[in-house]
């Protein structure tokens, strides 16, 4: 990273759709990226329903002041993180409005990160609401990268989240193709029951670079719900996720 850049390159993780696997993915991709040498942060964007805490094992741990900010929890894949669920209480339901989920996108951004983190990926809800406009209008990302499941739906509702960033002027590093073909851990035969090809073929025609498609599989759920993320191994599911991160610290080297 240049000695120039004031802060951490920001980085976000969208979708127009829930349940897409932003969450799941924007961890991965923490850990993949932290393994290639990036200091990387993370930040859970999602303030009503905060994934994060879960998928790294932090769950229950709550977060200590500095300096009038909240510090980042540090997990055992070398990523710190933020998140409201290091805030308020596990399965607290938080009854805010807008202005206040803005406040606390603000908060989480603007809280105590170590200075040597060079990169702060930022994991969306779902939708184009207030924690976007926040995000976007104070703390303009660097780029953003889409992540969809292949049917059409998603793809809808992926490629207006797409129009937000760029009516902001925030491009597209690329799209991501989640939940892409299930292999049967009884006889291995391959199907697509949320179809297949549906993101790269989108990618195509918004002429925006394709990272690449992640597997449905029980083993990333599972590793997922139990504070594992599959990054963090050596195994076969390790191996889409730091593709999909060699492609975006390319990228990022290229902003350096």
């Amino acid at each position: 990273m240049t000695a120039e850049r004031k802060g951490p390159l920001i980085i976000a993780v969208g979708s127009g759709k829930g349940g897409v696997g932003k969450s799941t993915l924007t961890a991965n991709l923490a850990i993949a990226l932290a393994k290639g040498g990036v200091k990387v942060g993370l930040v859970d964007a999602d303030i009503y329903g905060p994934s994060q805490p879960v998928i790294f094992g932090t769950q229950g741990v709550k977060t200590q002041g500095l300096d009038n900010k909240p510090a980042p929890i540090e997990s055992k894949y070398g990523v710190p993180h933020l998140s409201m669920g290091h805030l308020v209480a596990p399965g607290k339901a938080l009854a805010w409005r807008g202005p206040m989920a803005s406040g606390a996108i603000s908060q989480l951004i603007e809280a105590h990160w170590s200075k040597d983190i060079e990169v702060l990926l930022v994991d969306l809800p779902p939708g184009t609401g207030d924690v976007q406009l926040t995000m976007i209008q104070k703390f303009k990302p660097a780029g953003a990268v889409l992540v969809s499941t292949p049917q059409d739906l998603a793809l809808i509702d992926a490629a207006r989240a797409g129009q937000l960033f760029d009516t902001a002027g925030v491009p597209v590093i690329g799209l991501v193709e989640n939940m892409s073909g299930y292999a049967c851990p009884s006889c291995g035969e391959v199907s697509d029951p949320f179809g297949a090809g549906g993101v790269e073929a989108a990618a195509g025609r918004l002429e925006l670079p394709f990272l690449g498609r992640i597997p449905l599989d029980m083993a990333i759920r599972q590793g997922s719900d139990a504070g594992e993320p599959p990054a963090a191994g050596e195994g076969p599911m390790a191996a889409p996720f730091n593709a999909i991160a060699e492609r975006l610290q390319a990228w990022i080297s290229a902003k350096s």
